[in-house]
């Protein structure tokens, strides 16, 4: 799967494991949700 693939290379390229790159990840996402209001569904 893409997701997998990209995951594996920003681990590799960041030199962490998979399980920190989709710790950070995640933690990045978040971020960027509440910023941007935590809408849900966003008024088109």
């Amino acid at each position: 799967m893409k997701i997998t693939e990209d995951v594996r290379k920003y681990a590799a390229e960041q030199a962490i494991s998979e399980e920190e790159a989709l710790k950070k990840g995640m933690e990045e996402k978040s971020k960027e949700f509440v910023e941007k209001g935590a809408v849900v569904y966003n008024p088109a």
